[in-house]
């Protein structure tokens, strides 16, 4: 007897489908009442001392021998790159009947006796019923109407062709018979439903994926994204029909199409009534408020209630929660509220503890004894992976996609996890497939996953395409050109200086600036990154005026855009996503826009008295990624919390030598073409030092229009300081640290540098170089902003 084998769900099905093959029969018996609570260790052996008489217990016992036995598997297994996913199926073939522990398996048949995987399975089954509905919640449901014709092309294609093809293979005349002499009638009329399962693609499912990989917000990420929403929302569609009809083919005509009717009713009136409701729901919480607890619990008792409904009219109460999860607007407030109290209970938790059920129900020992069925059935699988694989490689190649990067989205597409493994064994526990025939699918899941995770990892390299083969930075800009500026911000605090540094830059005629100003935004409550041109944006009534993203930071540099009418343009945009792929944003939208400098906002604030306004390391982790794959100029501003009104600044630019040093010098040279700006250039020399060196050459070079030229404008003062070892270069820079509004440094500085040797050693933040790192300690006491400046990474061809 298969201990994993629920009582429910035999009782269930015995009296509507006795004639049945593979029904098994059983004599039963069950305590009544039955014991819940363990009566402890101290009572007499025949009530207390054993776990299995207490539900409870065995129920606690179950759960943690589940959990330690799935991070044993994942202890060893994700350092070979596999997801979490392979370690709880493994759990779950280690403690079902798959893998054989002889002498422990008395002790597998003691802990899980027959009939107590009902309430595990009952328990973590509404677990996963909320993972789906927090998932739906988190999908983007316009989706639909953003998504451009590539990704609608791709996606109903590669769904929908392969459902064709395995229909015509399957269901001819002259195959059909062919398929029933090897495996069976039963079999044979099951291979549509394998066709049906590997031809489509769960949108969290590919979202998961592609954040486990660091891609979501990429193009390809993007365009997977889409795509994958358009296959979930069709072959969901599909299915749906599908069971409705199913479901009721043996009872008559009629009863088919009601309950055809009735899902379409219902996939059609959920969303049109509950979405405003949901929608007067966010507008009755306050901005920056929590939601009322009696809204959150009125979607959860709403959750049950539609999924019961589900059940009345023949679909499955987790279409239900799929349904209404799309409904509810994603994001803050309410998606992310819901996410927030829901979210480690059901996908965390449940959600493990079910994946693992559903694989200790199948037996894999039984494949041997059917080779046939089992070939059968991998022939179909890799049938449809090819069908897709070929139509998406050949759509995005007709689109000018590269082939490696058309092949790596067909293999996203192809992605199986968690809503695959659960789905099937769905199907399993309506005994409409065999136990081999799902054990084989079940470990395809395993299969294509691995193949896709590293075969993605393996040919794409988002970052490759920010490598630098073309000069973009301020050096290598044409005089009198216009400067290109990707400024980024992440709180309002953010949105003076960065004002500040881009009235630094003098916009007048004949040295215009032109900026692209980039919100970043955590992604909260939804799996879709949002990048928002606000430029481009029509003001629309109803949904998507809801959304206001950035208003204040856009009326802000509008006003400085008309401050600086015909010399300055402002383009501001919205990006949301996580903070580990916020770089993506930002080198991206930098390279399009052709930018020369990006501005990051440093992630330590101080005010004016030396206190720590704000730290976040989130942003310490975005501008170190950026820093090491953007495609032009980087600067890191550093504020010390000094508000200003006025436009006119003294600039103080430190000069040691190197590329970034002159990078640098480049950005200090526009700013004293305003005449109310004051600019000193302060060059430290090493008394050691080597005139005949080529670098030092190249330094002299550059500054020679400082030293002679520019000299005799009334704004512009050169100075020679002589640093014979660090400690005079730390004095030097206490001295002039209070003295201006800005300073402006290199990053990284000749190796060789006797100014600042040993300092390194003492560099607390190394993405501001050793002088900015000095210049923003706290000990300098300085209420100056810093520019910290590092050149665009070159790469030359080989």
């Amino acid at each position: 007897m298969n201990s994993n084998y629920t009582l429910l769900t035999i009782i269930s099905e015995l009296p509507n489908n006795i004639s049945k093959p593979h029904n098994h029969f059983y004599n039963v018996c069950v305590d009544l009442p039955p014991n819940v609570v363990s009566d402890g260790i101290w009572a007499s052996h025949t009530t207390g001392a054993f776990p299995s008489i207490s539900s409870f217990t065995i129920l606690e016992l179950q759960i943690i021998t589940i959990f330690t036995v799935t991070q044993s598997f994942h202890f060893f297994l994700k350092r070979t790159g596999l997801p979490y996913l392979v370690s709880q199926v493994m759990a779950g073939f280690l403690l079902g009947p798959s893998i054989p522990t002889g002498p422990f398996d008395k002790y597998k048949q003691m802990l899980f006796p027959y009939g107590s995987p009902d309430i595990l399975n009952a328990i973590s089954s509404l677990g996963y019923a909320f993972f789906l509905f927090l998932n739906a919640v988190q999908a983007d449901f316009t989706l639909t109407t953003k998504t451009g014709k590539k990704a609608w092309a791709i996606g109903l294609t590669s769904v929908l062709t392969p459902i064709v093809i395995g229909y015509l293979v399957i269901e001819s005349k002259t195959l059909f018979p062919f398929w029933e002499s090897l495996i069976g009638n039963d079999e044979a009329r099951s291979l549509f439903a394998v066709v049906i399962s590997h031809s489509g693609c769960s949108f969290t499912v590919v979202a998961q994926f592609l954040t486990e990989l660091g891609i979501l917000n990429s193009e390809i990420g993007r365009l997977a994204l889409s795509s994958s929403f358009v296959i979930n929302l069709t072959s969901g569609i599909v299915v749906g029909i599908g069971t409705a009809i199913f479901k009721s083919y043996e009872i008559d005509t009629l009863m088919i199409i009601m309950n055809v009717i009735y899902y379409i009713a219902f996939i059609t009136l959920v969303p049109l009534a509950g979405r405003p409701l949901l929608r007067w729901v966010e507008r009755q919480t306050p901005e920056d408020g929590c939601v009322n607890k009696i809204y959150t619990y009125s979607i959860i008792v709403a959750l049950l209630l539609l999924g019961f409904l589900a059940g009345q009219f023949h679909q499955p109460f987790l279409s239900g929660a799929l349904i209404f999860g799309l409904v509810v607007p994603e994001g803050p407030p309410l998606g992310a509220e819901l996410i927030d109290q829901l979210d480690l209970f059901a996908t965390w938790f449940l959600t493990p503890i079910f994946i693992t059920c559903c694989s200790m129900k199948l037996n894999l020992t039984l494949l041997p004894s059917t080779p046939t069925l089992v070939a059968v059935i991998l022939f179909f699988i890799i049938m449809v992976h090819l069908v897709k694989w070929i139509l998406c490689v050949s759509i995005c190649r007709f689109c000018n996609i590269p082939f490696t990067d058309s092949f790596c989205l067909a293999l996203i597409l192809s992605c199986k996890g968690v809503v695959d493994i659960c789905s099937y064994m769905t199907v399993y526990d309506t005994l409409s497939q065999s136990e081999e025939a799902i054990s084989v699918m079940i470990i395809s899941v395993l299969m294509v996953g691995t193949i896709s995770t590293f075969g993605v990892k393996t040919l794409y390299d988002p970052s490759r395409k920010y490598a630098g083969y073309q000069k973009r930075n301020i050096i290598n800009l044409k005089p009198n050109s216009e400067l290109r500026v990707v400024a980024c911000m992440h709180k309002p605090s953010h949105m003076i200086p960065i004002k500040n540094v881009l009235q630094l830059c003098s916009p007048s005629l004949g040295n215009e600036l032109v900026v692209d100003l980039l919100h970043l935004m955590e992604l909260v409550g939804r799996a879709s990154p949002i990048f928002i041109a606000h430029h481009h944006q029509q003001k629309k009534g109803g949904e998507s005026s809801h959304h206001n993203y950035s208003g204040e930071v856009i009326v802000t540099f509008n006003l400085f855009e008309r401050e600086y009418a015909g010399s300055a343009s402002v383009n501001t945009y919205t990006a949301i996503s996580p903070f580990t792929l916020m770089y993506e944003d930002v080198c991206h939208l930098a390279l399009d826009k052709f930018a020369s400098l990006i501005i990051l906002p440093f992630h330590i604030r101080w005010t004016e008295d030396g206190g720590i306004e704000s730290n976040d390391n989130n942003i310490r982790s975005l501008n170190t990624m950026v820093l090491e794959r953007a495609p032009c100029s980087v600067g890191i501003l550093v504020s010390h919390g000094a508000h200003r009104n006025s436009s006119n600044y003294n600039v103080a630019m430190i000069f040691l030598g190197g590329h970034d040093d002159r990078e640098a010098l480049c950005f200090a040279k526009r700013t004293f073409k305003d005449p109310k700006n004051n600019l000193v250039v302060y060059r430290l020399l090493a008394r050691d030092r080597d005139i005949t060196d080529w670098e030092h050459m190249i330094d002299d070079e550059a500054l020679r229009e400082v030293r002679g030229t520019y000299v005799k404008i009334e704004n512009v003062t050169y100075e020679e300081k002589t640093a014979e070892d660090a400690s005079h270069t730390t004095s030097f820079l206490k001295d002039i640290a209070d003295k201006y509004d800005f300073i402006i440094v290199g990053r990284r500085h000749c190796i060789n540098s006797s100014q600042i040797d040993g300092l390194e050693n003492w560099t607390e933040f190394s993405e501001l170089g050793v002088i900015g790192d000095l210049l923003a300690s706290p000990d300098m006491r300085t209420t100056a902003s810093i520019l910290v400046v590092q050149q665009q990474h070159s790469t030359t061809k080989s």
